[in-house]
């Protein structure tokens, strides 16, 4: 086991979930609930993730963070080193990968929540940050809590963008997808294998913890 491409895989999961919940809160928040000009186009570039090959996105995102563009240039001034092959651009590119697993979720348990219940909540003189606190996140941490399981889970299983992004550094950007397919190319089988059968049980206790979460939802509602 490369416990050191496994710590960086999880420290990237961490930085891409804690970043991702308020940005997913407040985005699957305000698609639920609002219409607006061009809604469906802001919904259609959130999914693009979702169908774009991985090395595709990897390449427009080596692209936009790199020294010749004005994102690369000021994220540069920002952090004192360009962002592309290092952590500070996997966790950017991890971020934009996963926007569709964290906001996707969280709006339809928004949606979910009955429009009366917010409206009571209204005419009884609360304000829209305490029914936000005391009605809605309570009603909807089900699908949060799901979207940040299926984030974390993706993150640590991703490859392609993290290649084309953060290459292969060890200790900065080597994660531990990358470190299987170092060992599947030295012919070091033995230790590929132990690396994906950890990543399978992984996702497999992710998947599950995930569909346990919306089974004792729909029985509590039921």
């Amino acid at each position: 086991m490369d416990w050191q491409a496994l710590l960086l895989s999880v420290k990237l999961s961490a930085y891409t979930v804690l970043f991702l919940l308020p940005t997913g809160i407040w985005t699957g928040r305000r698609l639920a609930y609002s219409q607006f000009y061009g809604k469906s186009m802001v919904q259609a570039l959130l999914a693009m993730p979702l169908v774009l090959p991985p090395t595709v996105l990897g390449y427009y995102l080596l692209m936009s963070l790199g020294d010749a563009s004005w994102a690369g240039q000021l994220l540069k001034s920002l952090i004192g080193h360009a962002p592309v092959f290092s952590f500070e651009g996997l966790v950017i590119a991890s971020i934009i990968f996963n926007l569709p697993f964290a906001i996707q979720p969280m709006q339809r348990a928004f949606e979910a929540i009955p429009r009366d219940v917010r409206e009571a909540a209204a005419c009884c003189g609360m304000r829209p940050a305490k029914v936000l606190l005391r009605i809605e996140l309570p009603l909807a941490w089900p699908g949060i809590v799901s979207a940040m399981v299926m984030t974390f889970a993706h993150t640590l299983g991703e490859f392609g963008v993290v290649l084309m992004v953060g290459g292969n550094i060890p200790g900065e950007t080597k994660t531990i997808a990358i470190a299987i397919y170092d060992r599947v190319q030295a012919f070091d089988n033995e230790a590929a294998a132990v690396m994906s059968a950890f990543l399978l049980f992984f996702s497999m206790i992710m998947i599950a913890l995930t569909y346990l979460i919306t089974a004792r939802t729909r029985t509590f509602h039921g």
